[in-house]
């Protein structure tokens, strides 16, 4: 239990630091608040800036809008840098991206141009399809977090931000199973002064950022914050740690359709789910050992949500195959195609065909924003380890060890929303208990 008698106010600046930040999504996401502060866009997506909620008691409740009741940080206060593995500025990169119109861009141009990252923690063993050529050289993975905690420490003092936050916004990293250097903190340390192969860069990325006392979301399905050691590491620091794998496209849409079959005990027989993209993402999902971790992000969802011990004659034999294809021309714009098989009255099938043409970064840029400002919120409010009220954002949401995780979007919708009016009552001088 987090007993929270105070948040602490949004005062100064608040730092991100974003691995990937040359990437599609980090582009948009930097592009898109310098937009909405320049009054050149909506922040259309985002719960933070256009959201609302019920507050009140004894019959005289209204809707608020959630940035009235809540003291998040103001998008005038964030400062971003970041690491990744080409030296390019964020304008140079968001222009290659394709992702945002000239016409978009050309308002912020000096603005993105100014943007330009540090050198990476790269292992190419685990992002097979990709070379970086802005990488850091050292001999042990030990060296190698001592110099991401000097960029940390050197980013809040050139930049003179007074909060930070580091966002793995990074690419799928190959599949890697949780094995003994993963459970302990001392294992993990004695991992990194060996070099053990089972500790990945996003490993490194998101230790030196705990041990420099500032949270770490994982926006990847990666094998990263939730190995016990760094969740360990976490609450021992008393910071807030969240992922994994943003919830935008095809999952978005299997975690709203799925709860229906179930409210409504239409039986399902299988669930075909195909992507094509053509952004660096699907380049490196293009390797079979990366493709292994996203999928096993994308096939957690239906089980999750569908109880097949509870209804074992309407869900214990559905077959359930997620396929991704790179398809350059698509660029950035994804296509999602489910073929779903169901069942209903008396065994008769039926079957529900879903075509969805998204645009992956424009759906992942207002997520990524609501992280950042929830979980800076969270530190502020004394909240830390893994909050798992967050799971709305996640396709693979992290939660305690023990503890069973909630796929279900609307079930992860009222979670999210029940520790907001906590985080509400708290900030109106209200003191609560939260899990």
């Amino acid at each position: 239990m987090n007993t929270i008698n105070e948040i602490k106010p949004a005062e100064g600046k608040l730092g991100i630091l974003i691995v990937g930040i040359n990437g599609a999504v980090a582009t948009t996401l930097i592009a898109g608040i310098m937009a909405v502060r320049n009054e050149k866009a909506l922040p259309i997506g985002s719960l933070t800036q256009m959201g609302t909620m019920e507050r009140g008691y004894n019959g005289s409740a209204e809707r608020v809008q959630l940035k009235d009741v809540l003291p998040l940080a103001s998008l005038n206060d964030i400062v971003f840098g970041g690491w990744d593995i080409r030296l390019q500025n964020c304008a140079a990169a968001a222009e290659e991206a394709r992702v945002l119109d000239d016409r978009d861009l050309r308002t912020i141009s000096d603005e993105l141009s100014a943007i330009v990252p540090m050198k990476a923690v790269f292992d190419q063993r685990y992002v097979k399809n990709l070379s970086g050529t802005w990488v850091k050289q050292a001999d042990t993975k030990e060296e190698y977090a001592e110099l991401l905690r000097d960029d940390i420490r050197n980013f809040q003092r050139d930049m003179q931000v007074d909060r930070m936050l580091v966002f793995w916004c990074g690419s799928t990293e190959a599949f890697t199973p949780e094995c003994d250097v993963h459970l302990t903190l001392a294992s993990f340390t004695e991992g990194l002064k060996e070099n053990h192969p089972s500790i990945a860069p996003s490993m490194i990325y998101a230790y030196a950022a705990l041990m420099e006392g500032v949270p770490f979301i994982n926006g990847a399905p990666n094998l990263t914050t939730d190995i016990p050691a760094l969740m360990q590491l976490a609450v021992e620091r008393g910071l807030p740690i969240a992922g994994k794998d943003f919830k935008t496209g095809q999952t978005l849409i299997k975690t709203v359709i799925a709860p229906m079959l179930k409210a409504r005990l239409l039986g399902l027989n299988g669930w075909f789910s195909t992507n094509i993209l053509g952004n660096r993402d699907g380049e490196v999902l293009d390797d079979p050992e990366s493709f292994r971790t996203k999928e096993e992000s994308k096939l957690n969802v239906l089980e999750g949500i569908l109880d097949s011990e509870l209804y074992p004659s309407l869900y214990g034999k559905y077959m359930h195959k997620v396929r991704i294809n790179y398809y350059p021309p698509r660029g950035d714009n994804k296509e999602g195609w489910d073929s779903i098989d169901i069942f209903g009255w008396m065994g008769y099938s039926m079957q529900i065909k879903v075509d969805f043409l998204c645009r992956d970064s424009i759906l992942a840029a207002p997520v990524a924003l609501d992280l950042i400002l929830f979980t800076d919120l969270a530190r502020r409010a004394g909240m830390s380890g893994v909050q798992d009220w967050l799971s709305f954002y996640f396709k693979s949401p992290m939660h305690e060890r023990g503890v069973k995780a909630i796929f279900d979007l609307f079930e992860e919708e009222a979670n999210l929303y029940a520790v907001l009016q906590t985080l509400a009552d708290v900030h109106s001088a209200k003191n609560v208990e939260v899990a």
